[in-house]
């Protein structure tokens, strides 16, 4: 999974790079079809904000988070994500329209 950051009234530190490496491995773990993450990182006057996008099974994924703390921003960003992509993951496995078939085949016993 690649992760590409970028930074509006911001500089990408190591430890900034570090800690979003940290958060969203956690996610490429539990989604290894996941494409590659687009991540933006707004610091404003009071508020830290982070924004993240990808494609999972066909569909654009995003996320967005706001705090007083970039790191708590992050953290934020990557639970909201996993828990988008596990609703994208429920909607794509489920097939709600579909009538259950039932099995009348039963072998005959000799009794």
């Amino acid at each position: 999974m690649n992760i590409q950051l970028s930074g509006h009234h911001l500089d990408i530190t190591d430890g900034i790079r570090e800690a979003v490496d940290q958060r969203f491995n956690k996610i490429q773990k539990h989604y290894p079809d996941i494409g590659d993450l687009s991540m933006a990182l707004t610091v404003e006057r009071h508020v830290q904000a982070v924004e993240v996008t990808t494609q999972y099974k066909g569909a654009t994924v995003a996320a967005h988070a706001e705090s007083q703390d970039l790191y708590a921003a992050i953290g934020d960003a990557a639970r909201k994500l996993d828990a988008a992509l596990a609703k994208r993951k429920g909607s794509t496995g489920g097939n709600r329209h579909d009538k259950p078939v039932l099995d009348t085949s039963e072998e005959p016993t000799d009794s």
